[in-house]
């Protein structure tokens, strides 16, 4: 039984590592559709990648900032702030009831525009977390499996730390999931 659990646990990974590794950049989201109250902006990914590696902001994405408000430091420090959290483990709590409902609750603020939300959510969290055993939001936005993720920014906070909160109690959770 022991054996089997380590077989199955190797295939998960196997499949999860093949689509990260070699998946096409038409696998992944080419651009973010950003809310904030009554205010919506599409943002392509490699402009948010710009801006969090060098923090240069493009125009479309100061000016949008400026209209909903928001400090680019904020942004940029949601983006990029780290959670750390363990890829196999990751996987076996996404893939349980415990999981799923943790997944519905945040793909309420990070979804697809047609609905396949959980899925995709799932699939963009764990080729985040598998290289390094980290998340963060830009590696998520960049690695969602569709052209286009919609970003329900005024309640992303919100979403940071139920993840967070989330990642904290995967210890405890393994006990639940055994």
């Amino acid at each position: 039984m022991r054996y089997l659990l380590l077989s199955m646990r190797l295939v998960c990974l196997a499949a999860v590592a093949g689509v990260w590794l070699f998946a096409t950049p038409a696998d992944a989201a080419e651009s973010v559709v950003l809310k904030y109250s009554i205010l919506r902006e599409s943002i392509s990914v490699p402009e948010l990648t710009t801006f969090v590696e060098t923090g240069e902001l493009s125009p479309a994405l100061r000016a949008y900032l400026a209209m909903a408000g928001k400090k680019p430091e904020e942004l940029r420090k949601v983006l990029t702030q780290e959670i750390k959290v363990n890829a196999l483990f990751l996987d076996k709590v996404l893939n349980n009831p415990l999981g799923e409902i943790a997944l519905t609750q945040v793909s309420d603020v990070i979804h697809t525009g047609s609905g396949a939300n959980v899925q995709a959510l799932r699939g963009a969290l764990m080729s985040s977390a598998l290289p390094n055993n980290k998340i963060t939001l830009i590696e998520v936005l960049q690695n969602y499996p569709t052209p286009e993720v919609h970003v329900e920014g005024d309640r992303l906070a919100d979403v940071y730390k139920q993840v967070r909160r989330l990642a904290e109690g995967l210890p405890n959770l393994g006990d639940l999931i055994k």
